[in-house]
């Protein structure tokens, strides 16, 4: 079969199967699932880079942080990024490494600590909408919007959350590393959770940001800077649908990216959900007119090889 280079972006939250069970080893199961199928992919000649999500595992490091505040520094968000770009990466190295062995392969995987640059003049920092943490009661919210200088919000009549900016992502600062990883043969595993943002300051350093950038948007500028022949997102439905869970729900198969535009501007896809994917697939198809691919982890290899999942093509 046609050997291709892959972006997958995969979801923070397909390391959790279940809210009530979210300790290490639970996460590695779930881990070691996904690594099975992307084992798949690999094993028929793929050249692989997994982007993984990281929302609840930074909500976890927050709320300890938080019970901790008392005895123990706060942790800067962009260092929560860095923290599960290593965690997570570690149970994906050590769940591909042990999947692609029951295969008979041997290959290298690799993580990549990956930092993405982004704009202060993003308008998200002055507007931050980004829900992150868990939530809060009033007087606690005040408090760190009066000492640690938090946007805080009231969600609902659930209580206060912290909100962050979501800047766009500019440039993946460690895309050479990347490449040279699939240079030499290796998997790897880069820009978790979207990338520690950083911006550059006039005299050249990088500085650190308390932001959340996408990580369907980093995962798609990854895969135009390496020239993927594939970018995939793989989440939680088989296929992308319209009228989603109503009785006249239909499922797409192969759509156009005029068709998806279409499909974007008549409401179909839920800000907080599938749209950032849709945008995140059609602007990496736009610009290298390649193909994007949207389904579910169980249906990742019979989604390239056979008529599963959605597909989305330049037309």
């Amino acid at each position: 079969m046609e050997s291709r280079l892959i972006v997958i972006a995969i979801g923070g939250n397909s390391l959790i199967e279940d809210s009530r069970h979210v300790t290490v080893s639970a996460q590695y199961e779930a881990a070691s699932k996904t690594a099975a199928h992307i084992a798949r992919l690999i094993k028929e000649g793929n050249r692989v880079v997994i982007v993984h999500g990281n929302g609840p595992q930074v909500g976890y490091i927050l709320l300890r942080a938080e019970y901790a505040r008392k005895i123990l520094h706060a942790v800067p968000l962009d260092s929560c990024v860095a923290d599960t770009q290593g965690a997570i990466g570690y149970q994906l190295q050590r769940a591909l490494d042990n999947e692609l062995g029951k295969l008979g392969l041997k290959k290298d995987v690799a993580t990549v600590v990956t930092q993405v640059l982004v704009d202060d003049r993003d308008p998200s920092f002055s507007n931050p909408t980004k829900p992150i943490g868990s939530f809060m009661q009033k007087e606690e919210a005040e408090y760190h919007r009066q000492n640690d200088g938090w946007s805080v919000v009231e969600d609902a009549g659930r209580g206060w959350r912290r909100v962050v900016a979501s800047p766009k992502p500019l440039e993946i600062i460690e895309s050479g590393t990347v490449e040279k990883l699939l240079a030499n043969d290796c998997v790897v595993i880069a820009a978790g959770g979207g990338g520690i943002p950083v911006v550059r300051e006039a005299d050249g350093s990088l500085t650190g940001r308390e932001a959340v950038v996408d990580k369907d948007l980093a995962a798609a500028l990854l895969a135009r800077k390496i020239k993927a022949d594939l970018f995939v997102i793989s989440t939680a439905v088989e296929r992308v649908c319209l009228n989603y869970n109503k009785p006249d729900e239909k499922k797409l198969g192969t759509i156009t990216v005029s068709e998806a535009e279409e499909y974007m501007a008549q409401g179909h896809f839920a800000p907080g959900s599938m749209l950032p994917k849709i945008q995140a697939v059609t602007d990496f198809v736009r610009s290298s007119g390649n193909m994007g691919l949207i389904t579910d982890p169980t249906h990742l290899y019979d989604a390239l090889y056979s008529d599963a999942g959605t597909k989305i093509v330049l037309g």
